[in-house]
């Protein structure tokens, strides 16, 4: 992905954009802590989000006309100057110690980030294409967050440089630290260098115009709005995200209170220091959901994301410890990563070119107005006297709800991504003949079997579920058996055995993937057992192929039925699976075995 023309440079606008916006906002926070304690600094921190939150919500219409009418890295670079021209008002504001001024030009910036937000994301899809788009998002997601947690550290730690106890109001603290106006501005200007470098992607030009009468009137509101929900998937991920970075702005604005109050801790770079630790496990939990979406994107890490981050946020009322907070930040880091990367790139890969601007900025308009909604709770409940550890249980509770709707949504998908994560700490896979399966069509997936995992690596690189026919007797199992319904296995049994191949036969006639191990039972000595005929009950009357399957590597290990080798415990399994080439539906129980076999001593490992 890094070797096509314009990524790096891309990477480095984003990277700056967020670094120089993030940077005015902690100088303006750390201002706000040093000067005011209690519910009032609470207030204060949930405006200074909200003013970067409402513009947002002001430029939908706008800023979505505007990415899709106009080249994006134009959009970026015209953005870029005008936040030149905005760091010089605020450097201005800094050394003339006019706080409210200051504080207000955070509304500004935010306003230039909002114009050209749906361009920034939508040229993710025009620039690497749908086949990085999980990479590509990944790729932005962790340099958004390395630049935030700079911008953290970096600012905050010469605030504190400059920053002396003498100094007691917001003009004296903002006098004192002036010259970082100016990196604000070189941070600026060089974005703008980089974005006029930015190739145009934009295949066919828009003649569409904007009419501000329709604006004020709402007309654009109603239908761009219209435009975002009218694909349930893309609208029910957009208030997945909006709940989550609800939870999280809150969060954020209310923790510097929290420590100060409940752990005692008044130095900044310690309470910046703590939650840029989540930008961290947002890189780390961005990484591991891009490299769990190789094949396809992988939905079922936005189940695990929901719930592990709302864990996190019912445990911090009960840590007491700087450094245990510090483990529990990172951990709702790598959970938001998990949730935000396949989020983000199925909307972006759902919505069609002509209106992927239009859905974008609805993605922001909706996501800040929830944000917003939320910042203003929490300033009326800290206005009245709330203490921020009732404030962590309430988002905790906003949590629950979240992992209630993506986990009804994702459950199934949750469960291979589960499966997938518990099984890579012990094996490296690697799939071969993957453009052997249809993209749709009925499949008929037949496999050798030396396993108890072999359906699970089976699915692992697939995006279309498998039905497998499973034994009655494993099907029941106990915590596995609401998962094997979802997932829509075929129990057998020898008493209905019937059944169930007339079962596989209606899944086969409406297109679903069919998975048998027709030897069945698990190989004791790594040889391929006689083929039952079983599944040759199927009628072939359905429109799709049989795939032969071969797996390799697996035999021996602790998941197979006889342990050939002794391995290291550190040193993972390497195991191979081949999809082999479409096979006539009429193909006999034995003519299979053949073809497995003959798999089996092409690719075998010695």
């Amino acid at each position: 992905m890094y070797k096509i023309v314009g990524v790096i440079n891309y990477i480095t606008v984003i990277f700056l954009n967020a670094f120089t916006d993030l940077g005015h906002k902690i100088i303006i926070q750390n201002t706000i802590f040093k000067v005011y304690d209690g519910n009032m600094q609470v207030v204060l921190t949930a405006i200074v989000n909200a003013l970067i939150l409402l513009p947002f919500i002001l430029v939908f219409s706008p800023s979505g006309f505007l990415a899709d009418r106009f080249p994006k890295n134009k959009i970026m670079e015209y953005s870029a100057v005008f936040a030149v021209v905005i760091t010089l008002g605020i450097t201005y504001a800094y050394y003339h110690g006019l706080f409210l001024f200051a504080f207000a030009m955070t509304f500004l910036l935010a306003l230039q980030s909002a114009i050209y937000g749906p361009a920034k994301y939508g040229y993710i899809k025009e620039l690497v294409g749908t086949k990085y788009i999980s990479s590509g998002n990944a790729a932005i997601q962790a340099t958004t967050t390395v630049a935030i947690l700079g911008g953290i550290i970096f600012y905050t730690v010469l605030f504190e440089g400059m920053y002396s106890d003498t100094l007691t109001s917001e003009k004296e603290i903002l006098q004192a630290i002036a010259p970082l106006g100016w990196l604000l501005v070189g941070s600026s200007i060089i974005e703008w260098f980089f974005a006029s470098k930015l190739p145009n992607k934009m295949k066919e030009a828009s003649k569409r115009y904007f009419h501000l009468k329709r604006y004020f009137s709402g007309a654009y509101l109603r239908k761009n709005l219209k435009t975002v929900t009218r694909k349930r998937e893309i609208f029910e991920a957009i208030i997945a995200l909006s709940l989550f970075w609800s939870i999280s702005q809150v969060v954020l604005a209310i923790f510097g209170e929290y420590a100060k109050s409940e752990l005692g801790v008044t130095n900044t770079i310690f309470v910046q220091g703590v939650m840029a630790l989540a930008g961290i496990g947002i890189i780390v939990g961005s990484i591991m959901a891009s490299r769990y979406s190789q094949y396809f994107i992988n939905m079922g890490f936005v189940g695990i994301g929901a719930f592990g981050m709302t864990l996190i946020v019912f445990g911090v009322p009960f840590v007491h410890s700087l450094s245990l907070m510090a483990i529990l930040f990172s951990l709702f880091g790598i959970f938001s990563g998990f949730l935000m990367v396949p989020l983000n790139a199925r909307i972006q890969y759902l919505a069609s070119r002509v209106h992927l601007g239009t859905i974008l900025a609805g993605n922001n308009f909706i996501q800040n107005i929830f944000m917003f909604t939320f910042l203003a709770l929490t300033t009326l409940f800290a206005y009245y006297g709330m203490n921020t550890e009732l404030l962590f249980y309430l988002m905790g509770l906003v949590g629950i709800f979240l992992s209630y709707i993506t986990l009804k949504r994702y459950l199934v998908d949750t469960f291979w991504a589960v499966m997938g994560i518990f099984g890579s700490l012990r094996h490296t896979y690697t799939y071969h003949g993957l453009e052997n399966i249809p993209k749709e069509g009925a499949v008929l997936l037949l496999s050798n079997h030396v396993s108890w995992l072999d359906w699970i690596l089976l699915q692992l690189p697939l995006k279309r579920h498998i039905n497998y026919m499973m034994d009655k007797d494993i099907y029941q199992w106990f915590g596995f058996h609401a998962f094997f319904k979802k997932g829509e296995t075929i129990p057998v049994s020898a008493k209905a055995s019937k059944d169930a191949w007339r079962e596989a036969q209606k899944r086969l006639n409406i297109g679903h993937i069919v998975g048998i191990f027709p030897e069945g039972k698990i190989s004791t000595d790594g040889e391929l057992n006689s083929f039952h005929r079983g599944y040759e009950l199927i009628k072939p009357n359905y429109d799709g192929v049989i795939i032969p399957v071969f797996i390799d590597g697996i035999f021996g290990s602790s998941f197979a039925k006889y342990k050939k080798s002794k391995k290291s415990f550190y040193k993972r399994r390497a195991i191979s699976v081949y999809y082999g080439v479409a096979l006539p539906k009429e193909t006999t129980a034995q003519e299979l075995e053949n073809v497995i076999q003959n798999m089996k001593e092409k690719y075998e490992t010695k």
